[in-house]
């Protein structure tokens, strides 16, 4: 009778205890709340749209620049040989056929070269860097747009971020004294998430830009020394 008893006190306890358990552990359990970048970038409002159309910007001028100065940059190594040949032989029209075939700032530069032939070397020169600065000026174009993306972009986020800021205090002050987090969550979501787009746009602007600069220097480098070579030839005993 007593061994009855206790059994029933013992499973009702028993049963509560599994119960606290499973609930205590379902507490401790931190809820997972992932957001993806397209949630993210929703979140903050309408100045990530110009923010986005910088990004695309960027990579496009990144790209196309970038394989125009690569071809640019292509030096071949006998062909300044052989315009040396061909211009001591005497064949002129070779060599101007030979620039016409290699359309690259190189070639458009030496084949100005070659048409001044007989004139004053002065002139020659001048028309020689002349040609050179068009050429430059050619593959710098629009990298001053990307250096504009490297500034702008987190100038546009901070703006989003002074604007999230706003929008969160204009509504604790509508609030009153019923302030809640979630109310306050649409604006501080604006403020952070405009100022790392911004960030990360202006950054990789930043680095796009640089290494164009590097490469443009590296094809003003090597048009420097074959204007140089190509006067040496003209000084050279026929």
């Amino acid at each position: 009778m007593i061994s009855g008893i206790l059994l029933q006190i013992t499973q009702p306890a028993a049963a509560l205890t599994d119960t606290l358990t499973k609930t205590a552990t379902q507490t401790t359990q931190p809820t997972e709340i992932s957001l993806s970048i397209w949630e993210m970038s929703l979140k903050g409002g309408w100045i990530m749209l110009p923010i986005a159309l910088m990004s695309v910007v960027a990579i496009y001028i990144f790209i196309e620049r970038y394989i125009v100065i690569n071809r640019a940059s292509r030096d071949e190594h006998n062909f300044m040989n052989n315009i040396r040949d061909f211009i001591h032989n005497g064949r002129i029209d070779s060599a101007l056929s030979l620039c016409k075939n290699n359309r690259t700032p190189i070639a458009r530069m030496i084949e100005k070269g070659i048409i001044r032939i007989g004139k004053p070397l002065n002139d020659i020169n001048a028309a020689i860097e002349n040609v050179g600065k068009l050429e430059v000026s050619k593959l710098e174009k629009n990298l001053a747009v990307l250096a504009t993306v490297a500034g702008a972009a987190p100038m546009l986020g901070f703006l989003g971020t002074v604007m999230g800021m706003v929008q969160a205090f204009y509504d604790m002050s509508m609030a009153g004294n019923n302030i809640d987090i979630a109310l306050l969550s649409g604006g501080i979501y604006q403020a952070m998430i405009t100022t790392v787009a911004g960030l990360v746009v202006g950054i990789i602007a930043y680095i796009c830009y640089n290494v164009l600069v590097a490469r443009v220097e590296k094809v003003v480098f090597i048009l420097e020394a074959r204007a140089t070579e190509f006067m040496d030839l003209l000084h050279e005993p026929a």
